[in-house]
């Protein structure tokens, strides 16, 4: 089981932190954005004499209420047609677990969300990366690149949609060329859309709207990012393909049932106001312009404009960024301050890659992000292994 570049120095940051140094976390997608009031109040307010199972595949109430959000964003599902998991976590492995056997392939455009390389170890399947790259924003790359690696073993494609860690947001194009891919080959598509509601720059085209792809697709969803309930704990799987879904059932009907506070959070969050995104929105946006900006100003730093999500990867011009992201917490501080990264190889299936890169979640208000810019500049100036 590889450990995640996005935990894996927490050690350090608290040893950082008993010494006095304020540390800047850019390292995990952890919002500071305030879970909704009305969605909290639900479960405070809640009232019940047994805390009891819900159904394995969540509350129907909120499964309905699920259904009729996903309709509001154009995708158009019945309940029935979701599982809602114990977050998008266990999502992606009730995907991998219930479509792949031992020995299976899933190949996947890296850099990557670091956990499907664990979930992978868990299913016992391996990831056969397809590289994108930092010089063109991570684009998707060309069907015949997929064409390549795939072999009698393949069973299926995984994306995420808008990108973590990049941010890339793919296109109307992009994801056409998928649905080919996987209707001519009968691969799943597995589309990560956790952070559907975070777009900035072109429309997200959701892998449940592919024509002719229905049996194909399985969409891996969550509350965690969008309504700031990271810690709840709430996902969701959604199909049209109905042998999956009974074979999901399974595998839910196995871990009993997903947490009933956070599904009650959860189904009140689902009568928000159709405008609650507008300033949550404005606000990434806002975020993502200042980091960008003074990363792109730091000699020998590049960083791609994300079009979604709340990440950037950058460029460093360092000797390991795996080494540095260390050193950051280790022996920097400036003004009694320093930063945590998540250094970028962790984020790659294929060894080597990223050692000079890193990934960002633009997740703190913008005067904490220009402090930790301030640090970042600061650390590449003093860092002894720059390159």
């Amino acid at each position: 089981m590889p450990a995640s570049p996005i935990r894996k120095l927490v050690p350090y940051a608290e040893a950082a932190k008993r010494k006095g140094t304020k540390v800047y976390h850019l390292n995990i997608g952890q919002p500071d954005i305030e879970t909704p009031r009305m969605a909290l109040d639900a479960v405070r307010h809640f009232d019940f004499k047994v805390l009891e199972y819900s159904h394995s595949a969540g509350n129907e109430s909120y499964r309905r209420k699920l259904s009729s959000y996903y309709k509001r964003m154009g995708i158009d599902v019945d309940y029935s047609q979701i599982i809602v998991t114990t977050g998008g976590s266990e999502a992606i492995l009730f995907g991998f677990m219930s479509c792949l056997d031992a020995g299976d392939e899933v190949i996947i455009p890296e850099p990557f969300y670091a956990n499907y390389n664990g979930f992978a170890v868990a299913a016992n399947v391996v990831v056969k990366p397809l590289t994108s790259y930092i010089g063109n924003g991570f684009a998707l790359p060309p069907v015949a690149e997929f064409e390549k690696l795939i072999t009698p073993r393949t069973r299926a494609i995984v994306i995420c949609n808008p990108n973590n860690p990049t941010g890339y947001l793919y296109s109307k194009e992009e994801m056409e060329t998928l649905a080919t891919i996987v209707i001519s080959r009968g691969l799943y598509l597995f589309s990560d859309e956790a952070y559907r509601d975070f777009c900035y720059s072109g429309t997200h085209l959701s892998a449940m709207n592919l024509k002719g792809a229905e049996d194909n697709v399985l969409m891996m969803d969550t509350i965690s990012k969008r309504y700031s309930a990271c810690g709840g704990r709430i996902g969701a799987l959604v199909t049209r393909n109905q042998q999956v879904l009974d074979t999901v059932m399974k595998f839910a009907q196995a871990r009993l049932s997903p947490p009933s506070f956070a599904q009650i959070l959860g189904e009140a969050a689902t009568e928000l106001p159709a405008d609650y995104f507008n300033s949550t929105k404005a606000e990434y946006l806002k975020r993502r312009d200042v980091l960008v900006s003074r990363l792109n100003k730091m000699p020998g730093v590049f960083c791609p404009n994300p079009g979604g999500a709340f990440y950037a990867m950058a460029s460093l011009p360092v000797d390991d960024s795996d080494v540095f992201c260390q050193w950051l917490l280790e022996s920097f501080s400036y003004e009694g301050q320093t930063l945590m990264l998540a250094p970028a190889g962790g984020f790659y299936g294929t060894p080597g890659l990223g050692t000079k890169e890193v990934r960002l979640a633009y997740v703190l208000n913008t005067e904490d992000l220009e402090k930790a810019m301030d640090c970042l500049e600061r650390a590449l100036e003093e860092y002894p292994g720059r390159s």
